[in-house]
């Protein structure tokens, strides 16, 4: 067909100027005029690249269509936000004729293509033309142009010194090379300039839920908003668009996160989120096995799955392993005198025993001293909160080691329901920290709601209730100190879905809560990075800068190794080798 079309505009542009000697360069100068003509929406100027004959071609995922006169009918119409032209092929057919093809990504709004992009330019009495154009969108998944982040400090997730004036050579969806200008040399690939930022891993968030949204509407046994916002609507909608939070993830600089306990759809998200740049590879747990017959389900769904003894763990654990769960979660819940320890650990137990013949990890939402001990007896190797009830002791810090148990400390999670509650107690709004606006529309009208949320909640009791999570926080804060000098791994999680521990920005108070207790900056940063691929069992494909590793990637405006506050000025996020910029990002998750 290429062949034929070359034939007709042979016969069409008659006669062929004699080429200049570089005629690729000629072509090159058009294909520039073009891309800058839809960046600036100059009609004129893009009409002006094109040859003005019926002879000129066009091809895409809709046909074939010739004629300069309709083409120029619908353009102007419809310019996008945004359009990137990389990885540049010119090649000279014969004299006065180049054969050019482009990678694109476009942006409408929050709509984005991307794919490859062909011209075919020729010489003309009236100057160089396009006489072809075709662009077809690439199937999800494959992989971005190559390209070169070059000048900025490379802290590469590993715990090292950074290293200055750093190149980062990414091709394919993975990292080529990482390190200085020297051992990365740029060699025949777009450049982008990040002189003066720093570049680490994308960072990790350990801990979600996309079965809940953030608010009260998800999690109605905070505050009750089934009245307004029907609950099984909820869900639904969280079913239907969970992309709205993963770009709030990747926006905030959020590459990867593990969702560990929701409804069973939640298994579904790892393929779902994988070829997709927009959003974090996302691993799942789906359905809880909980100590308590927890009433927040739906008439025909479940996500806690109830541990009333050992016969029902196995039976969970079998039925996760058959949805393709990446591990087992208990929700180990203690409510003396009916639930306590020793009634519930006969049956935890079981779970763990289970996981282990199917390969599964065995996670453990345990915030007591007591239950969190039976949790590493039972083979915990990820547990996703601190104990805050009491100093952790030595069998502890023991089993943990034993174990080698992760320890997700979740600082920052109990705030945000007193946060609420205060909003709706007192009648005042709540202040989000997003510094970056990355959270959705949708989500922060929810938000804006609760001042006039429906609550029981008295002063007094708020008053009790902030007591009682300033003390949890002193003790959690506490017990991260013993755990890091205990040398137990520390992983980074915020429980993101809970009341105002919001989907991707929520990752910056709880670095920083960490910071506050104790951990240096770069331990942090190796808590969000390498220590959290670890605990989704994911550090083969990400979590630090190295060859072969995924090319996810923050870039900001602030060293995180002397302050990881500085983490919030995100500047470019590169997901699977895909550079974007805040802008983009901002506009995407808006």
């Amino acid at each position: 067909m290429r062949i034929k079309l070359v034939f007709l505009l042979l016969m069409i542009v008659t006669p062929i100027l004699a080429a200049p000697a570089d005629d690729v360069a000629s072509a090159r100068a058009v294909f520039d005029a073009n891309i800058k003509a839809i960046r600036q929406r100059d009609r004129e100027a893009y009409l002006g690249c094109y040859l003005h004959s019926e002879g000129l071609v066009r091809g895409g995922a809709e046909g074939f269509a010739v004629g300069f006169d309709s083409f120029a009918k619908g353009v102007g119409a419809n310019w996008p936000d945004l359009l990137e032209a990389d990885d540049v092929h010119l090649t000279p057919l014969r004299p006065g004729i180049v054969y050019g093809t482009y990678r694109y990504r476009v942006r409408y709004g929050n709509d984005e293509h991307v794919g490859i992009s062909e011209r075919l330019f020729v010489s003309t009495p009236d100057g160089w033309k396009i006489a072809v154009t075709g662009a077809i969108d690439a199937p999800a998944g494959t992989p971005a142009p190559p390209r070169a982040l070059t000048g900025a400090t490379l802290i590469d997730g590993r715990g090292g010194a950074p290293v200055v004036n750093a190149n980062v050579i990414l091709r394919d969806g993975k990292i080529d090379c990482a390190g200085s200008a020297v051992q990365c040399p740029v060699e025949g690939i777009d450049v982008t300039d990040v002189r003066g930022m720093w570049i680490t891993p994308g960072l990790i968030d350990a801990h979600v839920h996309f079965s809940q949204t953030g608010w009260a509407d998800g999690r109605p046994d905070s505050i009750d908003m089934r009245g307004s916002h029907p609950y099984e609507q909820v869900e639904g909608e969280l079913k239907a668009n969970p992309e709205r939070y993963g770009r709030s993830y990747i926006c905030s600089g959020v590459t990867a996160v593990y969702d560990v306990g929701g409804y069973a759809w939640t298994l579904r998200l790892h393929d779902r989120f994988e070829p997709n740049t927009l959003v974090p590879h996302v691993d799942a747990a789906g359905p809880l096995l909980s100590t308590l017959d927890h009433w927040l389900n739906l008439p025909a769904e479940r996500q806690f799955m109830v541990l009333k003894d050992e016969a029902a763990a196995r039976d969970g654990v079998r039925y996760l392993a058959s949805q393709g769960a990446h591990a087992v979660k208990v929700w180990y819940i203690v409510q003396p005198p009916a639930l306590t320890v020793e009634a519930s650990a006969a049956a935890v137990t079981a779970a763990g025993d289970e996981a282990r013949k199917h390969n599964l990890p065995l996670i453990v939402h345990a915030t007591g001293l007591a239950e969190a001990k039976a949790a590493l007896r039972a083979g915990a190797t990820l547990l996703v909160h601190s104990v805050w009830d009491l100093p952790v002791d030595q069998e502890f810090l023991d089993l943990a080691r034993r174990n080698g148990t992760i320890l997700i400390p979740t600082l920052t999670v109990p705030r945000g329901y007193v946060r609420m509650f205060r909003s709706a107690v007192e009648h005042t709004p709540v202040v989000i920290d997003d510094p970056n606006g990355c959270v959705d529309k949708s989500t922060l009208a929810r938000i804006a709601e609760t001042p006039s949320a429906p609550t029981t909640t008295t002063a007094e009791q708020l008053a009790r209730r902030d007591e009682r999570t300033t003390k949890s926080e002193q003790i959690g804060a506490q017990n991260l100190k013993a755990l890091i000098a205990a040398g137990i791994p520390i992983a980074t999680g915020t429980d993101a879905g809970n009341p105002l521990t919001l989907h991707g920005p929520a990752i910056y108070a709880e670095m920083e809560a960490m910071q506050k207790a104790g951990m240096t900056p770069m331990q942090v940063i190796v808590s969000s990075t390498a220590v959290a691929a670890r605990a989704m069992r994911r550090e083969s494909e990400f979590g630090t800068v190295e060859k072969g590793k995924d090319a996810d990637l923050v870039i900001v405006a602030g060293d995180p190794a002397t302050d990881v506050a500085n983490l919030r000025k995100v500047r470019y996020v590169v997901r699977a080798g895909v550079v974007r910029s805040m802008e983009d990002l901002h506009a995407l998750a808006q």
